[in-house]
């Protein structure tokens, strides 16, 4: 068996780990089925479910309500229920709201409603404990705000502003620690746009982020070290970190990822191979203890 094969499979055994993305974060359902009183959604929209004399719902229950008519398929009831919930402040119903939009998942796309939900969570919940489940959701959040600021959203008024979404990114890679935002902070000063380029300053973005499992910032440490490009050349420990990258790359637009592997790969030597091997077995390691 060839090294690059070795490597590979004992990347794969027992990590569990994906490439962050936005969208990535799971979300939890539940399966109690309540109805809510009619309210006036975040979005601009009315819920008019309704049960006869009934109290009004809280927030937990319209969202329990909401995730389990998702779960059921019935997308109508259930963004009644998420938009009664985030309307009163539930923020995990407020950012499954803000997800189903910016994808057009049960709804029309909308990227500036999308924006908004976000938005609320992030002016609500900024200082939120970053250890509790929640935190994830505030930080994917922050993250999501940070690509409509980087990006523009045609025909609204949120205009492209690097500035702006390096402070998103920024603030979720800082506070929360989130992997997604080091890994779209470090592009940002690695290509200097809204930030004064510094690829050491990026190449530890990068390291802070793959640590924590996420594929793109591993290939991009990997790269760097590999070819020394602004770090000191450490090619052994740079294709460990290609190798990573490339077991745990799971969607479509992420060849590129598999090919800045393949291309170390092949201008790497036996000595350095094997030497990455030692890294692998050792980083795998220590992430069981």
């Amino acid at each position: 068996m060839r090294i690059a094969d070795t490597l590979l499979r004992v990347a794969m055994v027992g990590l569990g780990l994906s490439c962050g993305t936005v969208a990535g974060v799971g979300f939890a359902t539940f399966g109690v089925a309540f109805m809510a009183t009619p309210a006036l959604a975040f979005d601009g929209t009315k819920s008019d479910d309704t049960i006869a004399g009934a109290p009004p719902l809280t927030p937990m229950q319209a969202f329990r309500s909401g995730a389990h008519w998702l779960k059921e398929g019935n997308k109508t009831k259930a963004l009644h229920e998420l938009r009664y919930a985030a309307e009163n402040g539930h923020a995990l119903a407020q950012w499954k709201l803000g997800r189903m939009y910016a994808s057009g998942d049960g709804v029309a796309q909308d990227d500036l409603k999308a924006f908004n939900y976000f938005r609320r969570i992030a002016d609500s919940h900024a200082d939120d404990n970053p250890d509790t489940p929640q935190a994830r959701f505030v930080s994917n959040a922050f993250v999501a705000l940070g690509h409509y600021y980087l990006e523009g959203i045609p025909n609204t008024r949120i205009k492209p502003d690097p500035d702006r979404a390096r402070e998103m990114f920024n603030y979720a890679a800082s506070y929360f620690r989130d992997p997604d935002a080091q890994y779209y902070l470090a592009r940002l000063y690695l290509n200097g746009n809204g930030a004064p380029r510094d690829p050491r300053t990026a190449a530890r973005w990068f390291g802070l982020s793959a640590q924590k499992g996420q594929c793109q910032a591993q290939a991009m440490l990997g790269a760097m070290l590999f070819s020394g490009d602004h770090v000191p050349r450490q090619a052994a420990r740079g294709l460990m970190w290609l190798t990573l990258a490339k077991a745990n790359a799971q969607s479509s637009d992420q060849t590129w990822v598999a090919n800045l592997y393949d291309s170390a790969y092949q201008q790497s030597t036996e000595d350095e191979r094997a030497l990455a091997l030692v890294y692998l077995k050792h980083w795998l390691e220590t992430r069981r203890e």
